[in-house]
């Protein structure tokens, strides 16, 4: 059974069941949840205005149409464009919003004219009923059905790691659907996954989309703090990429996104792949010797060790990272494509719980990944997850934290202390290097230094 409604500006937080609802309310044995939406009388918002969610404006997010884009009777506009929105004009009516999956009423309420927008944003099969108060049978009723509908799938602009997760989600609701399937990103995703999946359409955010009045929208993203209007479940209890499954409303099963892999080798040498860098200090490697014994080593075994990070040098205030001095730098601002060019060819890629390290999983090579910011739930089952156990760890994935975007050295239980950011400390080059052994053998990849 969902989780009840809130809605915290009316306080309301009651169930009843259907017998104890007018009989215009619902069936006999149905389950109602009696927690109305937001609601705005036309003087508040007149008729016309835009929604009430639509003044909080999100940079990440282009935001609805200002008027539900779906024509009803009586002059009755609805869509699911950001949640099941329904505009009403001048009247008496009754307005009920039900799960067609369950059967259980989760919506109630009267209204003489202007809006009801669901609190819940995420796929849920809506049905609407309308009725003009005290009369028996609905004026309106209308089941969502996304099947050859124009639908938008917004995805934040500036995330690499996030939105390579996502995105075989987005074709699974595609393929499910059958809809006209918009998806929004940051160009640089655009430019390495359209020519990938053509049809679907692909924009590049910050810009217009193509599908101005789309029949219903859903919002990709990470949303802590307890939100489950916009997740149906916390994403730090099934995975930082599985989340996608959940809020699209199919099935969750991972599987990496689809890229070009038909770029011409241009290294001949037996190489390996590097990241060391992330956007803040707790996804880092914080072992002073750490990536140095590693790249020791993969020299030692005879590999070039080629490092990709945007930055040759990156961090804040006292703290910086540079590459380590036994890798090349192949660092800088460039395309993804040329990121995946080099990937693709790698042996292996060693990296953090970072936009790269899913970038090379999407590239089909094996990934050793260093994280204890993060549970190894968090990421795609990886057999080569290098995590420590002997000290703190996993505050990403901690329900009762909320990590802090804005804060280079966010470290929720032992900031300031000799203890901040053992979750990483602790994990040592020697550990490291025995995950790199075991994948050698695993994949049967015989040392440079041992070919003929």
């Amino acid at each position: 059974m969902p989780e009840q409604e809130k809605n915290t500006s009316q306080n309301i937080n009651q169930e009843k069941t259907a017998q104890d609802a007018p009989k215009h309310m619902g069936v006999a044995g149905q389950n109602v949840f009696f927690a109305p939406p937001q609601i705005v009388t036309a003087s508040a918002v007149p008729q016309g205005a835009d929604a009430p969610n639509v003044a909080l404006k999100d940079p990440f997010f282009a935001p609805p149409p200002a008027v539900p884009t779906q024509e009803g009777p009586l002059g009755i506009k609805f869509d699911f464009n950001d949640g099941c929105r329904v505009l009403l004009p001048k009247g008496q009516w009754h307005v009920q919003i039900e799960d067609a999956e369950s059967g259980n009423i989760i919506f109630i309420c009267d209204v003489d004219e202007g809006w009801v927008v669901s609190t819940k944003k995420y796929y849920i099969p809506f049905v609407i009923k309308v009725w003009k108060r005290g009369e028996p049978n609905p004026v309106f009723m209308h089941e969502l059905n996304l099947t050859g509908k124009e639908v938008v799938l917004k995805f934040p602009v500036g995330t690499v790691g996030d939105t390579v997760g996502w995105l075989p989600y987005a074709e699974k609701f595609y393929l499910k659907h059958k809809c006209a399937t918009e998806l929004t990103m940051g160009k640089d995703m655009v430019d390495i996954f359209a020519a990938q999946y053509p049809n679907i359409q692909f924009s590049a955010m910050p810009g217009k989309v193509r599908y101005e009045k789309p029949y219903a929208t859903y919002k990709m993203g990470l949303f802590f703090r307890g939100d489950k209007n916009n997740q149906p479940i916390d994403f730090r209890q099934v995975g930082l990429h599985r989340t996608a499954g959940y809020i699209l409303g199919v099935d969750p099963t991972e599987e990496p996104p689809k890229v070009n892999l038909s770029y011409e080798r241009k290294i001949k040498e037996p190489y390996v792949v590097i990241a060391t860098k992330a956007s803040s200090l707790p996804k880092m490697w914080n072992n002073g010797h750490g990536w140095d014994i590693v790249c020791k080593y993969l020299k030692f075994l005879g590999y070039r060790v080629l490092a990709i990070d945007r930055e040759y040098i990156f961090g804040q205030n006292f703290t910086y990272q540079q590459v380590p001095r036994d890798a090349e730098d192949f660092t800088g601002n460039k395309p993804l494509a040329e990121r995946i060019e080099l990937l693709q060819h790698a042996d292996f890629f060693v990296g953090l719980s970072s936009g790269l390290s899913w970038l090379a999983w999407a590239s089909k090579i094996p990934v050793v990944m260093i994280s204890g910011f993060t549970l190894p739930i968090c990421e795609w089952n990886n057999p080569y997850r290098v995590f420590n156990s002997h000290g703190c760890n996993g505050c990403w994935d901690d329900v009762n934290e909320n990590f802090d975007h804005k804060d280079f050295f966010w470290c929720p239980k032992h900031k300031g202390t000799d203890r901040q950011f053992e979750c990483t400390r602790l994990i040592t080059g020697k550990q490291v290097v025995g995950h790199i052994d075991r994948l050698m053998k695993d994949k049967n990849i015989a040392a440079p230094k041992d070919r003929k």
